[in-house]
C-alpha cells in the first residue's frame, strides 16, 4: 500500500514529492492546479515515504529528511510554516517560512550596462539547507505548449530541503523543470562574434586569418548590420531586420555555404521589437498570410500571442533564411518585460517558442538568447547582454557563471573581453580570453568601435601569441566539453560548478567565489586583476581541497586542504587537475573542424588516485563510449570502447602522457613510449582497437626529484627590486637546505608578493631533505 502524500484542506494542498521536496499551495476559493508551468514540467517522483501526524490545528508530515509543520488553513508565512532539515551529517536546520537569508543565489536576467558586480536572483540551494522556489504567479502550458492565464492556487511553491546534497537537489530540479538540451558539438568551441558592418568578401578574408593563424573556430555570428538598417524614415528604425543587405552580402546562400565549408555553424543577430514591416523581402508573405492591407504598407505587428503572426514569423520569414544556411538565430531582445498580456514575459515567449519551432525542426536546437527566470535552462544558450570593458566586469564573471548552477542554468555565454566602453588594456583582454577558454561558452565579441575589436593578431606579439595558444587549447578541450555537455543533459551535472557543491562542509569552499570544478576533472581559478607591480604576476587566491593537486600547464603537484596564493605570468591562470585526473583533448586542433570527432586523443592522466574517465562521442545520431581506466594499486593503464565504434576514425589513435612523474616502464601493447625529462612525463602511443587495451605502467607515480630552483630565478628575474636584492636572495635560498629554512627566508622579506610568489615555489618543491 503506498504512502500517502497529498494532503488537502479547504484552502490548501501539500503535495510531498520526494522526501526532500514539497509542493505547497493555498488557494482562496479552494481551487488548485494540476497543469505544467512554464517552470515546472514534472511532478512525477519515486514514491517518498511519508508519515503524518494531525489534529485540528496543525498537520506535521515527516519523511527522512524532513518534519514539516502547518497550522491549517492560514496562509504561508514564517508564523504558520515551519520545518526540520537533516543533513547527512546529522546536523539538524530550523526553518521558517521565508527565510532566504541563507539562499546562495542564482543568475540574473542580463547583465546589459554592467560595470562590476549587479544584484542575483534566489537560486534553489542554500548553506541553511532550504529554499523555496516560488511558481505562483507562471502561466499555464497547454497541451500544445502555449502559455495561457491560470486559475487556482494563489500561493503555488517548492520546498527544497536538501541540507548540503548540492547534486541531488539539482537532478531532482531537472526532474521537476525539464532536462538542459545537449548542445551541438560546435557550440563548445571557438566563436567570432563582433558588431561591425562586414562584406562576404571581407568577412571570409577574415575567418581565412584565423585559419592562416592556425587559430580554430567552430561559429561564426553576424550581428545586426547583415540586415538592412539603413530604412525610409515611415518604418521607423533599423534595428528590427530580416532582408539582407545585398550591397554587403549579394549572395547570403553562397556567403553562409563558405562558412559552412569551412566547418563554421552560422547565427544572425536579430531585433525582432517592430516586427515585418513593408520593406522586407518577406513581406508579401507574412501580408498575404495576415491578410493586410500591402497598398497601405501595414505592418505585421509583433505579437507572439497573436498564433496567425507567430505561424508567419517562423513559416515565412525565419525558415526560408535558415533553409538558405542560418543554423541558430541570436535573439537580441529589446522591448522590456512586458507583453499584450498582463504577467507574460515577452522574452520568455521568444526563448520558448524559437526553441520549441528548432526542435521541431532540427537535430540540434539552439539560441543564444538572454535568461527569462527558472526554468530557461531548457532554452539554451544564454546571452549575458552588453558589458562594460573593465577588470570590475571580468572580476564578476567568474562567480555569477559558476553561481548560475544553483537555478540549473549552465551554458551562459559572455561578450568575452566585454562589450563597450572601457579602455585599451591588452593585459585585460587576455585575462578575459583566458577566462573564456574555461567558461561554458567562449564568444569573442566586441561593439561596434574600431577601437575594441578582438582579432587576437592586432594585440602586442606577446599577448597575441598567448591569446593564440587558448585559443588553441579551447578547442582541444572539445572532447572533454562534450562529455561535460551529455553530463549535464543526462545526469544533470553542471560544467561549472562551485566548490561548495563538492567540500560542502568546509567553509573556505562559500569564500572562494572565483574559483570553480570545470567539468570532473579540474579546478580554475581565473585571474582577474591586474599584474602587481613588485612581482610582474598577475594573482589568485586558491582554495585546495584535501588531496593532491597537479598544475596542469606547469607540470608541479600541490598538497591540498589549504589556501594559497598562486602567481602567474601572462601565459597562465591557474588550472589544477586533481589526483588521478583523466583528461582527453584533441591533439591536433588546428586540423579538426568542430563538427568533426579528431584522429588523436591526447589523454593528460595525473599520478596519486584510481580513476575512470568515459569519453563520449556522437556522431549522426550514434554514439560510442571510449573508457580509459587507471588503477593506482596495480599500476595499469586500461582503454577499451563500448557503442558504435564506426565513428571513429579509422585510424584513430591515442596518445596518453602521464604528468609530473618520473621514467615509468610501460609493458603492453603499444606504437611508442618514450620519457621527456624536462618536463616529467612519459608519453605513449596506442593505435584504436577494438578490444581492450591494458598497458602495464611500473613507476607512475608524482615525481620525487622536481625542484623550485628555476621558479624561484624565474621569480627573481622578473621583479621590480634591486638587482643587488635579488642576488642576496638567491645566494641565500640557495645556501638552505631544508624547506622550513627557505620559508623562513622568503618571510623575512619586506616586499609580500614576492614572498607569496616565492613560496608558492617552494610549496611545490619535491627534493628530500
Amino acid at each position: 500500500m503506498m504512502a500517502k502524500t497529498i494532503f488537502q484542506g479547504a484552502h490548501y494542498r501539500i503535495t510531498v514529492l520526494t522526501n526532500q521536496l514539497i509542493r505547497m499551495e493555498y488557494s482562496e476559493d479552494g481551487q488548485f492546479e494540476d497543469r505544467f508551468t512554464q517552470t515546472v514540467l514534472n511532478r512525477t517522483f519515486d514514491p517518498p515515504k511519508v508519515t503524518v501526524t494531525e489534529t485540528n490545528e496543525q498537520l506535521a508530515l515527516h519523511t527522512p529528511n524532513v518534519a514539516l509543520f502547518y497550522e491549517k488553513e492560514k496562509k504561508f508565512n514564517e508564523y504558520t510554516v515551519s520545518l526540520d532539515v537533516r543533513f547527512e551529517t546529522g546536523y539538524t536546520h530550523h526553518w521558517r517560512f521565508g527565510d532566504t537569508e541563507w539562499n546562495l543565489k542564482g543568475t540574473t536576467r542580463t547583465l546589459d550596462g554592467a560595470d562590476g558586480e549587479v544584484m542575483l536572483e534566489d537560486g534553489i540551494l542554500s548553506r541553511n539547507g532550504v529554499t523555496v522556489m516560488d511558481d505562483s504567479t507562471t502561466f499555464i502550458l497547454d497541451e500544445e505548449n502555449h502559455p495561457v492565464k491560470r486559475h487556482g492556487s494563489t500561493t503555488d511553491c517548492y520546498l527544497f530541503a536538501y541540507g548540503h546534497d548540492y547534486f541531488k537537489a539539482l537532478k531532482d530540479f531537472y526532474q521537476l523543470t525539464g532536462q538542459t538540451p545537449l548542445l551541438p558539438r560546435y557550440a563548445l568551441g571557438n566563436w567570432w562574434s563582433r558588431y561591425w558592418k562586414y562584406t562576404e568578401e571581407s568577412y571570409l578574408n577574415l575567418v581565412e586569418q584565423f585559419q592562416e593563424e592556425k587559430i580554430p573556430l567552430s561559429v561564426s555570428v553576424i550581428d545586426m548590420d547583415w540586415h538592412l538598417t539603413e530604412i525610409p524614415e515611415r518604418f521607423g528604425n533599423g534595428w528590427t531586420g530580416y532582408t539582407w543587405d545585398k550591397r554587403l552580402f549579394p549572395q547570403p546562400k553562397r556567403f553562409m555555404q563558405a562558412l559552412h565549408d569551412k566547418g563554421l555553424a552560422v547565427t544572425l543577430n536579430v531585433h525582432p521589437a517592430d516586427g515585418i514591416r513593408a520593406f522586407e523581402e518577406a513581406y508579401p508573405r507574412v501580408a498575404q498570410r495576415l491578410q493586410l492591407n500591402q497598398a497601405e504598407e501595414e505592418p505585421a505587428r509583433f505579437d507572439l500571442n497573436d498564433e496567425a503572426f507567430r505561424v508567419s514569423y517562423f513559416e515565412d520569414v525565419h525558415h526560408p533564411m535558415e533553409e538558405e544556411g542560418v543554423d541558430f538565430w541570436w535573439i537580441d531582445w529589446q522591448q522590456g518585460t512586458k507583453s499584450g498580456v498582463a504577467g507574460l514575459d515577452p522574452l520568455w515567449q521568444l526563448n520558448h517558442y524559437h526553441f520549441l519551432d528548432q526542435t521541431q525542426r532540427k537535430q540540434d536546437p539552439l539560441i543564444l538568447s538572454r535568461y527569462a527566470g527558472p526554468g530557461s535552462h531548457r532554452y539554451p544558450l544564454g546571452f549575458s547582454g552588453d558589458t562594460i570593458i573593465s577588470w570590475a566586469s571580468l572580476a564578476f564573471q567568474p562567480y555569477m557563471t559558476t553561481t548560475a548552477s544553483n537555478i540549473g542554468y549552465s551554458w551562459w555565454s559572455h561578450d568575452i573581453g566585454g562589450h563597450m566602453l572601457g579602455y585599451k588594456d591588452e593585459e585585460l583582454s587576455l585575462r578575459w580570453l583566458q577566462f573564456g577558454v574555461f567558461s561554458p561558452i567562449n564568444r569573442l565579441h566586441s561593439s561596434s568601435s574600431a577601437f575594441t575589436s578582438k582579432e587576437p593578431w592586432t594585440f602586442e606579439p606577446t599577448i597575441a601569441g598567448v591569446m593564440k595558444d587558448y585559443l588553441r587549447f579551447r578547442h582541444s578541450l572539445l572532447p572533454y566539453l562534450y562529455t561535460a555537455n551529455v553530463r549535464t543533459h543526462e545526469v544533470g551535472v553542471p560544467l561549472m560548478q562551485p566548490m561548495y557543491y563538492r567540500y560542502p562542509e568546509i567553509e573556505e569552499a562559500y569564500n572562494s567565489r572565483n574559483q570553480y570544478f570545470f567539468g570532473s576533472e579540474l579546478l580554475v581559478a581565473p585571474i582577474t586583476q591586474p599584474i602587481n607591480q613588485e612581482t610582474e604576476l598577475g594573482k589568485a587566491k586558491v582554495f585546495l581541497p584535501p588531496g593532491d593537486w597537479f598544475d596542469l600547464f606547469r607540470n608541479c603537484r600541490y598538497e591540498g586542504d589549504t589556501s594559497i596564493t598562486m602567481y602567474r605570468s601572462l601565459t597562465d591562470i591557474p588550472v589544477l587537475a586533481r589526483a588521478g585526473a583523466i583528461i582527453p583533448l584533441d591533439a591536433t586542433p588546428e586540423e579538426t573542424k568542430a563538427n568533426e570527432l579528431p584522429e588523436k586523443i591526447r589523454w593528460e592522466i595525473f599520478p596519486g588516485k584510481t580513476n575512470e574517465y568515459e569519453l563520449i562521442e556522437d556522431l549522426a545520431g550514434n554514439r560510442c563510449t571510449t573508457r580509459v581506466r587507471l588503477d593506482e594499486a596495480t599500476q595499469q593503464l586500461s582503454i577499451e570502447t563500448e557503442g558504435d565504434n564506426k565513428i571513429l576514425p579509422s585510424n584513430r589513435q591515442h596518445e596518453f602522457h602521464l604528468r609530473v612523474t618520473d621514467e615509468v616502464q610501460v609493458v603492453g601493447e603499444c606504437l611508442s613510449s618514450s620519457y621527456q625529462e624536462q618536463t616529467k612525463e612519459q608519453v605513449i602511443i596506442v593505435q584504436q582497437s577494438e578490444r581492450q587495451n591494458i598497458l602495464s605502467i611500473v613507476g607512475f607515480a608524482y615525481s620525487k626529484t622536481q625542484t623550485s630552483e628555476q621558479a624561484v630565478f624565474d621569480i627573481l628575474k622578473r621583479a621590480n627590486i634591486e638587482n643587488q636584492l635579488k642576488d642576496q636572495i638567491w645566494q641565500r635560498y640557495g645556501d638552505e637546505t631544508s624547506k622550513k629554512k627557505r620559508f623562513n627566508l622568503f618571510s623575512q622579506l619586506s616586499l609580500p608578493d614576492l614572498a607569496q610568489a616565492l613560496f608558492e615555489c617552494e610549496y611545490t618543491d619535491q627534493r628530500e631533505e
